[in-house]
């Protein structure tokens, strides 16, 4: 496996990124030239948007070929264009060898929900203190309790357990909070997502700790629910307000998280027509709502 490192100016990054897909790269990744220096420049935006810029004021960009020879033509090639005006060809190098598995699984470490309770990848030993677990590995869908969104969830969770008969998880994800419900008394869980792969991932979870639940898409939630669970984020949430609240069995919680400490007050009024929704938790700058139905 060979590189070829780029150094270019911010209003060339997207031509030079699109010519190396045209040119077969494995893959193509695009960093901070200054990082680690007083240089640096954060590009986050908030959960939901688009990132106020896509690239920096000087870009790394990082092209990987099977070979030498096809990094070394496609450098060759850039060269040549008018819009590789300004940027540089830094190297082509050998990638090192490495145990990429093992390198990606070194990065999920088993992650302590209560003292009892932790979410604990397959290829990781049970902590002793451990005494209810979910096994979930990194995947395709959102939800590996590495969040403070997914935590705060699970902690309600646990702290409210058993959480009623009858379970939603609107927004399903990888299934944890479907599972973690399971795993607290719910005897049965819905679990619904817009996304197949979500769907898919969810079932494959909840066979793998050993919980029954149902996963498909959203028309699958039936019904009215002890508590209903979404962790979305909030402009869906508002959009949701009149379904989710349909939901919620007389007596029952409804559980949202997703939301900026910043957007509880237009969280609220979203859902003051339907119920009463109050911060139950926070954690990094997010806030976990909470409502009861009257019984």
């Amino acid at each position: 496996m060979f590189e070829l490192r780029l150094t270019c100016p911010e209003d060339r990054v997207e031509p030079i990124t699109e010519a190396l897909d045209a040119l077969d790269a494995l893959s193509v990744s695009v960093e901070d030239a200054d990082a680690d220096t007083d240089a640096e420049r954060a590009l986050f935006g908030e959960p939901g948007m688009p990132p106020p810029a896509q690239s920096w004021s000087r870009t790394r960009v990082v092209a990987l070929f099977p070979e030498e020879a096809p990094a070394q033509e496609a450098a060759r090639l850039l060269a040549l264009q008018d819009f590789f005006d300004g940027c540089t060809v830094q190297a082509v190098a050998a990638v090192p060898d490495q145990d990429w598995v093992r390198l990606t699984q070194s990065q999920f470490e088993p992650v302590p929900v209560t003292p009892s309770f932790w979410i604990v990848p397959t290829w990781h030993e049970v902590p002793p203190e451990a005494r209810t677990v979910i096994r979930l590995d990194p995947g395709l869908a959102f939800g590996t309790g590495t969040h403070p969104t997914t935590r705060m969830c699970l902690r309600w969770i646990a702290a409210n357990a058993p959480v009623g008969p009858r379970v939603l998880d609107y927004g399903c994800g990888s299934g944890i909070l479907a599972i973690g419900a399971a795993l607290h008394g719910a005897a049965q869980v819905d679990a619904v997502d817009i996304d197949e792969a979500a769907v898919g991932a969810t079932q494959d979870n909840a066979a793998a700790n050993g919980v029954t639940l149902s996963a498909g898409l959203p028309d699958a939630a039936q019904g009215v629910y002890d508590t209903v669970l979404a962790n979305i984020l909030a402009t869906p949430l508002k959009v949701l307000a009149p379904l989710l609240c349909q939901h919620v069995a007389a007596g029952g919680a409804l559980v949202l998280a997703g939301v900026l400490e910043r957007q509880t007050a237009e969280l609220q009024d979203a859902y003051a027509p339907y119920l009463a929704l109050d911060v139950a938790d926070a954690e990094d700058g997010w806030v976990l709502l909470v409502a009861r139905r009257p019984a």
